[in-house]
């Protein structure tokens, strides 16, 4: 049975001050939470080292929210895999519809990206997801397979069974839409199909895929009792410590 996951996203928010305190909350009420799911907290660069060591000894992975695929050198305002590592994080978030949007990253980018991250054994969140006209013009099936193909080529069974899905539907992130439990539903059972096409049936039933979207506490149970639904990667309801716990508390 695969162990639900709870990450948060926190994007361009929290200054170092404010990354404390939203840290400290979650991590006290943590303690009163019997917690069987795997939590996931994504500060800005600027917060991880700091957050690192606030949460050492607990249950909460550090990840990042981007990387870029080269070791080192002339590449002003990028951060490398073993940076990340530096300073405690044992994920990273890549392939975010803002990052393919609002900094054009392609298919092949991310693609280096994921292949540099799992080289360097950390673990990747890959997110895919359609538009809302791409949804509308029925091609959400093949725009996901072409993001899936494209973005885990040559990523062999080895390095892939360190990589968890995440769809976030681009039309339901930070919109307050968010996709029924049905169609996220028929989404994710689709990309199990397509992964145990490429790979094979065990690595596909052992690969978690979570929704994103504007999770909140009021529609987290129900997305989160589907089948193939195996945690959230969230936004908004992740830079305040009750709502995020509220989450935690549901998947558990």
């Amino acid at each position: 049975m695969r162990t639900k996951v709870i990450a948060g996203n926190w994007k361009m928010n929290k200054n170092l001050n404010e990354s404390v305190t939203l840290v400290s909350e979650i991590k006290n009420g943590l303690t009163s939470l019997n917690c069987s799911s795997e939590i996931i907290i994504c500060p800005p660069y600027t917060s991880l080292e700091t957050v690192n060591s606030l949460i050492k000894n607990t249950a909460i992975n550090l990840g990042a929210q981007n990387m870029h695929f080269e070791d080192s050198g002339a590449f002003t305002g990028e951060i490398s895999a073993d940076m990340l590592k530096s300073v405690g994080c044992n994920y990273v978030i890549l392939g975010h519809s803002e990052r393919r949007k609002i900094f054009l990253e392609t298919d092949e980018v991310i693609n280096e990206k994921i292949n540099k991250a799992l080289d360097e054994k950390l673990k990747v969140i890959f997110c895919i997801g359609e538009t809302l006209t791409e949804r509308e013009s029925k091609i959400t099936f093949k725009v996901l397979e072409e993001q899936i193909v494209n973005g885990l080529n040559n990523i062999s069974d080895e390095k892939v069974v360190n990589l968890t899905v995440a769809y976030e539907p681009v039309w339901a992130i930070g919109t307050g839409k968010t996709a029924s439990p049905e169609q996220a539903q028929e989404v994710h059972e689709f990309i199990r199909k397509l992964i145990a096409k490429l790979y094979s049936n065990n690595i596909s039933q052992d690969m978690k895929i979570l929704y994103g979207g504007s999770v909140k506490p009021g529609n987290a149970a129900s997305l989160l009792s589907q089948a193939d639904i195996d945690g959230a990667l969230i936004g908004g309801a992740c830079l305040k410590a009750d709502s995020f716990l509220e989450i935690i508390k549901i998947a558990g």
